[in-house]
Protein backbone atom coordinates (compact mmCIF):
# COMPACT_ATOMS: atom_id res chain seq x y z
CA UNK A 1 0.00 0.00 0.00
CA UNK A 2 3.01 2.44 0.66
CA UNK A 3 4.06 2.04 -3.21
CA UNK A 4 1.34 3.23 -4.93
CA UNK A 5 1.04 6.17 -2.75
CA UNK A 6 4.52 7.38 -2.61
CA UNK A 7 3.59 7.24 -6.96
CA UNK A 8 0.11 9.25 -6.63
CA UNK A 9 2.77 12.21 -4.22
CA UNK A 10 5.03 12.38 -6.88
CA UNK A 11 2.57 12.30 -9.47
CA UNK A 12 1.06 15.62 -7.85
CA UNK A 13 4.59 17.24 -7.13
CA UNK A 14 5.20 16.85 -11.39
CA UNK A 15 1.78 18.30 -11.71
CA UNK A 16 2.12 21.36 -9.63
CA UNK A 17 5.94 21.85 -10.20
CA UNK A 18 4.70 21.76 -14.07
CA UNK A 19 1.76 24.54 -13.65
CA UNK A 20 4.27 26.70 -11.48
CA UNK A 21 6.83 26.81 -14.48
CA UNK A 22 3.71 27.28 -16.82
CA UNK A 23 2.85 30.43 -14.86
CA UNK A 24 6.08 31.83 -14.44
CA UNK A 25 6.51 31.96 -18.47
CA UNK A 26 3.28 33.09 -19.03
CA UNK A 27 3.79 36.06 -17.05
CA UNK A 28 7.45 36.35 -18.45
CA UNK A 29 5.38 36.07 -21.90
CA UNK A 30 2.82 39.67 -20.49
CA UNK A 31 5.87 41.15 -19.75
CA UNK A 32 7.81 41.34 -23.32
CA UNK A 33 10.31 44.19 -22.91
CA UNK A 34 9.02 47.33 -24.87
CA UNK A 35 11.76 47.80 -27.75
CA UNK A 36 10.01 48.83 -30.59
CA UNK A 37 10.64 52.98 -31.48
CA UNK A 38 7.28 55.11 -32.74
CA UNK A 39 7.20 56.16 -36.12
CA UNK A 40 8.97 59.13 -37.41
CA UNK A 41 6.72 62.52 -36.46
CA UNK A 42 5.92 63.74 -40.27
CA UNK A 43 4.96 66.84 -41.60
CA UNK A 44 6.53 68.76 -39.67
CA UNK A 45 7.06 72.74 -40.73
CA UNK A 46 8.81 75.53 -38.84
CA UNK A 47 7.29 79.39 -39.09
CA UNK A 48 9.34 82.50 -38.10
CA UNK A 49 7.36 84.41 -35.96
CA UNK A 50 9.80 87.10 -34.85
CA UNK A 51 13.16 88.25 -35.18
CA UNK A 52 13.87 85.67 -32.37
CA UNK A 53 10.96 82.87 -32.44
CA UNK A 54 10.15 79.80 -34.82
CA UNK A 55 6.58 78.09 -34.36
CA UNK A 56 7.27 74.44 -35.12
CA UNK A 57 4.35 72.27 -36.06
CA UNK A 58 4.09 68.64 -36.68
CA UNK A 59 1.45 65.46 -37.21
CA UNK A 60 0.90 62.99 -34.37
CA UNK A 61 3.54 59.82 -34.15
CA UNK A 62 2.41 56.27 -33.64
CA UNK A 63 3.29 53.50 -31.87
CA UNK A 64 2.61 49.95 -30.77
CA UNK A 65 1.60 50.84 -27.20
CA UNK A 66 1.88 54.36 -27.05
CA UNK A 67 3.51 58.02 -27.84
CA UNK A 68 4.43 59.57 -24.67
CA UNK A 69 6.01 62.75 -25.89
CA UNK A 70 7.81 64.33 -28.16
CA UNK A 71 10.91 66.66 -28.24
CA UNK A 72 11.91 69.08 -30.47
CA UNK A 73 15.49 69.88 -31.54
CA UNK A 74 17.14 73.05 -32.93
CA UNK A 75 20.75 73.04 -34.79
CA UNK A 76 20.87 69.22 -32.84
CA UNK A 77 20.30 70.40 -29.81
CA UNK A 78 17.09 69.42 -27.87
CA UNK A 79 15.29 72.63 -26.79
CA UNK A 80 11.75 71.29 -25.89
CA UNK A 81 10.10 68.60 -24.22
CA UNK A 82 6.57 67.88 -24.76
CA UNK A 83 3.56 65.81 -24.16
CA UNK A 84 2.17 63.46 -26.62
CA UNK A 85 -1.26 65.75 -26.74
CA UNK A 86 0.83 68.47 -27.86
CA UNK A 87 1.82 68.74 -31.54
CA UNK A 88 3.12 72.54 -31.93
CA UNK A 89 5.41 74.90 -30.24
CA UNK A 90 7.89 78.16 -30.26
CA UNK A 91 11.00 78.07 -30.04
CA UNK A 92 12.36 81.24 -28.32
CA UNK A 93 15.79 83.16 -27.91
CA UNK A 94 16.83 82.40 -31.50
CA UNK A 95 19.49 84.91 -33.06
CA UNK A 96 17.49 87.48 -35.49
CA UNK A 97 17.98 87.05 -39.93
CA UNK A 98 19.62 83.73 -39.06
CA UNK A 99 18.47 80.32 -40.78
CA UNK A 100 17.49 77.88 -37.94
CA UNK A 101 17.21 73.96 -38.21
CA UNK A 102 14.66 72.10 -36.64
CA UNK A 103 13.69 68.06 -36.43
CA UNK A 104 11.52 66.49 -34.03
CA UNK A 105 11.37 62.79 -32.52
CA UNK A 106 8.37 61.05 -30.62
CA UNK A 107 8.79 58.75 -27.39
CA UNK A 108 7.01 56.23 -25.66
CA UNK A 109 6.69 55.26 -22.10
CA UNK A 110 9.33 53.15 -22.39
CA UNK A 111 12.10 55.37 -23.37
CA UNK A 112 11.99 54.18 -27.20
CA UNK A 113 12.51 56.80 -29.29
CA UNK A 114 11.83 57.62 -33.07
CA UNK A 115 14.63 58.55 -35.13
CA UNK A 116 14.40 62.41 -36.21
CA UNK A 117 12.09 63.47 -38.52
CA UNK A 118 13.07 65.27 -42.07
CA UNK A 119 14.76 68.72 -41.23
CA UNK A 120 13.18 71.78 -41.61
CA UNK A 121 14.22 75.39 -41.96
CA UNK A 122 13.36 78.97 -40.73
CA UNK A 123 15.24 82.06 -41.08
CA UNK A 124 13.95 84.43 -38.13
CA UNK A 125 13.02 88.49 -39.23
CA UNK A 126 15.64 91.04 -38.86
CA UNK A 127 15.50 93.16 -36.00
CA UNK A 128 13.73 96.10 -36.22
CA UNK A 129 13.02 99.08 -34.21
CA UNK A 130 10.78 98.64 -31.16
CA UNK A 131 7.63 98.69 -32.46
CA UNK A 132 4.53 98.77 -30.14
CA UNK A 133 1.43 98.94 -32.07
CA UNK A 134 -0.21 95.40 -32.87
CA UNK A 135 -1.72 94.65 -36.38
CA UNK A 136 -5.66 95.39 -37.35
CA UNK A 137 -8.03 92.33 -36.53
CA UNK A 138 -8.51 89.92 -39.78
CA UNK A 139 -11.57 90.33 -41.32
CA UNK A 140 -14.12 88.14 -43.12
CA UNK A 141 -13.33 84.95 -40.97
CA UNK A 142 -15.01 81.76 -42.51
CA UNK A 143 -15.52 78.30 -42.08
CA UNK A 144 -15.60 75.66 -44.46
CA UNK A 145 -15.82 71.53 -43.42
CA UNK A 146 -14.25 69.33 -44.86
CA UNK A 147 -15.50 66.10 -43.68
CA UNK A 148 -16.52 65.71 -40.25
CA UNK A 149 -13.21 66.01 -38.59
CA UNK A 150 -11.28 69.05 -40.14
CA UNK A 151 -12.06 72.63 -41.37
CA UNK A 152 -10.64 75.13 -43.74
CA UNK A 153 -10.65 78.68 -42.53
CA UNK A 154 -10.31 82.14 -44.77
CA UNK A 155 -10.06 85.82 -43.57
CA UNK A 156 -8.80 88.88 -45.51
CA UNK A 157 -5.76 89.97 -44.55
CA UNK A 158 -4.25 92.50 -41.43
CA UNK A 159 -2.54 95.99 -41.95
CA UNK A 160 0.26 97.01 -39.49
CA UNK A 161 2.80 99.30 -39.93
CA UNK A 162 5.74 96.79 -40.42
CA UNK A 163 4.22 93.84 -41.73
CA UNK A 164 2.60 91.19 -40.19
CA UNK A 165 4.54 88.14 -39.93
CA UNK A 166 2.12 85.30 -39.03
CA UNK A 167 -1.63 84.35 -38.24
CA UNK A 168 -2.32 82.72 -35.05
CA UNK A 169 -5.51 79.95 -35.34
CA UNK A 170 -7.39 80.19 -31.58
CA UNK A 171 -10.16 77.78 -30.57
CA UNK A 172 -12.02 78.35 -27.19
CA UNK A 173 -8.95 80.96 -26.83
CA UNK A 174 -6.01 78.33 -26.75
CA UNK A 175 -4.09 78.75 -30.34
CA UNK A 176 -3.99 75.61 -32.05
CA UNK A 177 -2.44 76.66 -35.26
CA UNK A 178 -0.29 79.06 -37.01
CA UNK A 179 0.83 80.67 -40.76
CA UNK A 180 2.76 82.85 -42.48
CA UNK A 181 2.15 85.96 -42.79
CA UNK A 182 1.37 85.82 -46.03
CA UNK A 183 -1.13 83.40 -45.83
CA UNK A 184 -5.26 83.89 -45.37
CA UNK A 185 -6.02 80.12 -45.48
CA UNK A 186 -5.50 77.25 -42.46
CA UNK A 187 -6.61 73.90 -42.73
CA UNK A 188 -7.46 72.71 -39.24
CA UNK A 189 -7.50 68.98 -38.16
CA UNK A 190 -8.33 66.48 -35.45
CA UNK A 191 -12.21 67.75 -34.93
CA UNK A 192 -14.31 65.47 -33.45
CA UNK A 193 -17.93 64.81 -35.21
CA UNK A 194 -21.04 66.50 -34.38
CA UNK A 195 -19.07 69.55 -32.21
CA UNK A 196 -19.89 72.80 -32.43
CA UNK A 197 -17.06 75.12 -32.80
CA UNK A 198 -16.35 78.54 -32.66
CA UNK A 199 -12.58 79.70 -34.63
CA UNK A 200 -10.54 83.18 -34.58
CA UNK A 201 -7.77 84.50 -35.67
CA UNK A 202 -5.16 86.82 -34.81
CA UNK A 203 -2.46 88.71 -36.67
CA UNK A 204 1.22 88.87 -35.09
CA UNK A 205 3.73 91.24 -36.47
CA UNK A 206 7.50 90.50 -35.81
CA UNK A 207 7.65 92.71 -32.92
CA UNK A 208 5.42 89.54 -31.77
CA UNK A 209 2.23 92.23 -31.24
CA UNK A 210 -0.87 90.69 -31.74
CA UNK A 211 -3.89 92.05 -33.37
CA UNK A 212 -7.45 91.77 -31.26
CA UNK A 213 -9.64 88.61 -32.44
CA UNK A 214 -11.08 88.33 -35.40
CA UNK A 215 -15.11 88.10 -35.68
CA UNK A 216 -15.87 84.29 -35.05
CA UNK A 217 -16.65 81.70 -36.90
CA UNK A 218 -18.70 78.94 -35.97
CA UNK A 219 -18.75 75.23 -37.79
CA UNK A 220 -20.70 72.24 -36.59
CA UNK A 221 -18.89 69.35 -37.33
CA UNK A 222 -21.55 66.41 -39.29
CA UNK A 223 -22.03 63.54 -37.18
CA UNK A 224 -20.85 60.17 -37.23
CA UNK A 225 -23.23 57.85 -39.14
CA UNK A 226 -26.28 56.95 -37.22
CA UNK A 227 -25.49 59.94 -34.05
CA UNK A 228 -28.09 61.99 -33.43
CA UNK A 229 -28.44 64.99 -34.94
CA UNK A 230 -26.66 68.52 -32.34
CA UNK A 231 -28.41 70.01 -29.69
CA UNK A 232 -26.22 72.42 -28.72
CA UNK A 233 -27.60 76.22 -28.44
CA UNK A 234 -27.01 78.93 -31.55
CA UNK A 235 -25.66 82.15 -32.28
CA UNK A 236 -24.29 82.87 -28.80
CA UNK A 237 -22.72 86.26 -27.93
CA UNK A 238 -21.39 86.96 -24.68
CA UNK A 239 -20.39 90.83 -23.99
CA UNK A 240 -19.09 92.74 -20.71
CA UNK A 241 -19.94 95.64 -19.18
CA UNK A 242 -18.57 96.88 -15.62
CA UNK A 243 -19.11 94.60 -12.98
CA UNK A 244 -21.72 91.61 -14.90
CA UNK A 245 -21.66 89.17 -18.73
CA UNK A 246 -24.38 89.15 -20.66
CA UNK A 247 -25.31 86.44 -23.13
CA UNK A 248 -27.89 85.89 -25.31
CA UNK A 249 -28.26 82.83 -27.50
CA UNK A 250 -31.23 81.18 -29.54
CA UNK A 251 -31.75 77.36 -27.71
CA UNK A 252 -32.05 74.38 -29.60
CA UNK A 253 -35.63 72.95 -31.14
CA UNK A 254 -36.15 70.13 -29.25
CA UNK A 255 -39.70 69.75 -29.92
CA UNK A 256 -40.72 71.29 -26.60
CA UNK A 257 -39.93 74.23 -24.87
CA UNK A 258 -35.98 74.68 -23.28
CA UNK A 259 -36.58 75.73 -19.58
CA UNK A 260 -33.06 74.78 -18.41
CA UNK A 261 -29.82 75.28 -19.57
CA UNK A 262 -26.55 74.75 -18.18
CA UNK A 263 -23.15 77.99 -18.17
CA UNK A 264 -19.97 76.97 -18.33
CA UNK A 265 -17.13 79.46 -17.91
CA UNK A 266 -13.59 78.20 -19.07
CA UNK A 267 -14.91 74.93 -19.04
CA UNK A 268 -16.31 74.56 -15.49
CA UNK A 269 -20.00 74.84 -14.66
CA UNK A 270 -20.82 77.69 -13.36
CA UNK A 271 -24.67 77.67 -12.94
CA UNK A 272 -28.23 76.38 -14.26
CA UNK A 273 -30.54 79.25 -15.66
CA UNK A 274 -33.81 78.59 -15.21
CA UNK A 275 -37.37 79.80 -16.45
CA UNK A 276 -39.64 79.42 -13.90
CA UNK A 277 -42.70 80.15 -16.62
CA UNK A 278 -42.48 79.67 -20.10
CA UNK A 279 -38.87 80.42 -21.31
CA UNK A 280 -39.04 83.23 -23.73
CA UNK A 281 -39.67 83.21 -27.65
CA UNK A 282 -36.93 83.22 -30.04
CA UNK A 283 -33.38 84.37 -28.31
CA UNK A 284 -32.82 84.37 -24.90
CA UNK A 285 -30.72 86.94 -22.59
CA UNK A 286 -29.20 85.93 -19.33
CA UNK A 287 -27.02 88.43 -17.36
CA UNK A 288 -24.52 87.62 -14.32
CA UNK A 289 -22.16 89.48 -11.85
CA UNK A 290 -18.10 89.23 -12.08
CA UNK A 291 -15.95 90.43 -9.78
CA UNK A 292 -12.64 89.70 -11.54
CA UNK A 293 -10.42 92.25 -12.01
CA UNK A 294 -10.36 93.95 -15.52
CA UNK A 295 -8.74 92.45 -18.69
CA UNK A 296 -10.10 88.53 -17.01
CA UNK A 297 -10.78 86.61 -19.57
CA UNK A 298 -13.77 84.05 -19.99
CA UNK A 299 -14.74 80.98 -22.39
CA UNK A 300 -18.31 80.68 -22.26
CA UNK A 301 -19.90 77.88 -23.33
CA UNK A 302 -24.22 76.35 -22.67
CA UNK A 303 -25.91 73.34 -23.34
CA UNK A 304 -29.68 72.90 -22.49
CA UNK A 305 -31.69 70.49 -21.13
CA UNK A 306 -33.47 67.82 -23.32
CA UNK A 307 -37.00 67.23 -22.99
CA UNK A 308 -36.02 63.47 -22.12
CA UNK A 309 -34.06 65.16 -19.05
CA UNK A 310 -30.69 64.76 -20.60
CA UNK A 311 -28.06 67.44 -21.28
CA UNK A 312 -27.48 68.09 -25.07
CA UNK A 313 -24.55 69.52 -26.63
CA UNK A 314 -21.92 71.99 -25.88
CA UNK A 315 -22.62 75.62 -27.75
CA UNK A 316 -19.85 76.33 -29.43
CA UNK A 317 -17.77 78.69 -27.02
CA UNK A 318 -17.64 82.58 -26.88
CA UNK A 319 -14.77 84.71 -25.38
CA UNK A 320 -15.57 87.88 -23.30
CA UNK A 321 -12.82 90.04 -21.40
CA UNK A 322 -14.27 91.64 -18.01
CA UNK A 323 -14.38 95.11 -17.82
Amino acid sequence: MQRPLAASLLTALTLALTLTLAGCQGAAVSEVEDTRAPTVPSGVTATAGSASTVHVMWSAATDDRAVTGYAVYSEGRKVKDLPATTLMTDVVGLAPATLHRFTVRARDAAGNVSPPSVTVTATTLRAVAEDRRPPGAPSGLRATPDGSRAVTLRWSASEDDTRVTAYDVYQADTRIHTVPGTATTAHVTGLRPGTAYAFTVRARDAAENSSPDSTPADLTTAPSPGAPANTAPTRLAATATKGEITVTWTPPDTGAPVTHHELHLNGTFATTIIWGTAPPPGRATYTFPVQDPPGTRYTVTLRAQLPDGTWGDFSAPRTVVVR
